[in-house]
């Protein structure tokens, strides 16, 4: 098991390795540049290129039925979900096979009307209660993944 954090953006890096470190799984960060992260044995740091979708690819190649991967891409996601991990937002929404296509024809929705010019809002701030939603669901999925792999 590890977890896999999609980390440029990522505002619950914190929340990632506490849990973590509670379960005992390995995490990597993974960035287009050098990030800090703490000195620990389970946190590891992946620095790809700045390339476009590099920290995407690289995370989608390693994803699979043992990871929990943090993301707000909700494309990273998609693939992630294909390879058969457990996808978190940051804010503790989990993506799902069965949501999953609602969020990209949203966002591609969204996209269409950015592009036309009208003047959307954007995601609602980053709230004390998301970074608490965060915390319970991934602890949720690494007990769940727990038992899976220990059955």
């Amino acid at each position: 098991m590890r977890i896999l954090v999609d980390a440029d953006a990522c505002p619950v890096k914190d929340e990632v390795y506490k849990v973590a470190w509670r379960h005992a799984v390995p995490v990597v960060i993974v960035s287009n540049s050098w990030l800090r992260v703490p000195q620990h044995p389970l946190v590891s740091r992946q620095v790809v290129s700045d390339g476009f979708d590099a920290a995407d690819d690289w995370i989608a190649g390693q994803a699979g039925a043992e990871t929990v991967v943090i993301t707000a891409d909700i494309l990273l996601a998609d693939r992630a979900l294909k390879a058969g991990s457990k996808v978190l937002a940051p804010n503790g929404r989990p993506f799902t096979t069965s949501s999953i296509g609602a969020a990209i024809a949203t966002r591609a929705i969204m996209a269409d009307l950015r592009a036309g010019g009208d003047q959307i809002g954007g995601p609602r701030p980053f709230s004390a209660a998301d970074r608490s939603a965060f915390l319970q669901a991934l602890d949720r999925e690494l007990v769940s993944l727990k038992r899976l792999t220990q059955s």
